[in-house]
């Protein structure tokens, strides 16, 4: 059986742009049922992903959420990346 097990550490605040739902830091109030957002937005890294990956554009993603900046977008997505960078994979072997 593998099991994946992310590694998310101080250093994945990304200038204190994302908020990840309080897993790497304590008594944080959670995000969007845990999910990371941009920190004093309910806008989540996931939305931002998605709709980039739908061919949104920078400017489409502001329009539609004005509080949102180039830099939130970038924030959000070097988080996705430095998530991915410290993810292991571990094989979990059964006792029987």
């Amino acid at each position: 059986m593998m099991v994946r097990r992310r590694s998310v550490g101080d250093n994945l605040e990304h200038k204190g742009r994302i908020h990840d739902g309080g897993k790497s830091h304590r008594n944080q109030p959670s995000g969007m049922l845990g999910k990371p957002v941009i920190r004093g937005t309910r806008i989540t890294v996931e939305l931002i992903l998605r709709k980039l990956s739908e061919g949104a554009t920078e400017s489409d993603l502001i329009d539609a959420h004005p509080r949102l900046t180039r830099e939130d977008i970038r924030a959000a997505i070097a988080y996705a990346a430095d998530t991915l960078a410290n993810e292991e994979t571990l094989s979990l072997e059964s006792a029987g």
